[in-house]
């Protein structure tokens, strides 16, 4: 069906809205300093607009995450979300554990507790966080049975 394309489409970014005042120099610092922390992203200053714009490279400058003011911005019910996935139940607990003492310091960081969901054939392992973004990411791992 996509043989004519080099490779299949994918997701590359997620944009949301947010008030301006979320994006001024003291909560981008703030939001720049949870995202660095739980899951190694950074932003791409060249795109930084004070109280407009902020980019967070998500690893590879095709994976990204675009923050944009406006004067009505994003709403989302609490588990809205987008999900990132890792590769092992491991890497899961490392990302969990980081969210979790980020919390300790900052109670704005909103978690939803790690759960495994056993289906027989694969059983998928995550855990919900947010902090200042309208939008929740969860987290997730397959684990396959044998």
């Amino acid at each position: 069906m996509f043989e004519d394309l080099p490779r299949h489409p994918r997701f590359n970014h997620v944009a949301m809205s947010m008030p301006a005042d979320l994006l001024d120099e003291r909560h981008r610092s703030e939001i720049l300093a949870f995202y660095a922390d739980v899951f190694g992203w950074e932003e791409l200053p060249t795109l930084t607009i004070d109280r407009e714009r902020l980019v967070l490279k998500a690893h590879s400058y095709e994976e990204f995450v675009f923050l944009i003011a406006d004067e009505k911005p994003m709403s989302c019910a609490r588990l809205d979300h987008f999900g990132m996935s890792v590769a092992e139940p491991s890497q899961l607990d490392a990302l969990y554990s980081r969210a979790r003492r980020y919390r300790e310091r900052d109670e704005r960081v909103e978690i939803v507790e790690r759960a495994v969901e056993d289906h027989g054939t694969v059983k998928l392992h995550s855990f919900y966080v947010r902090f200042l973004l309208p939008m929740m990411i969860e987290v997730q791992c397959f684990e396959w049975a044998q």
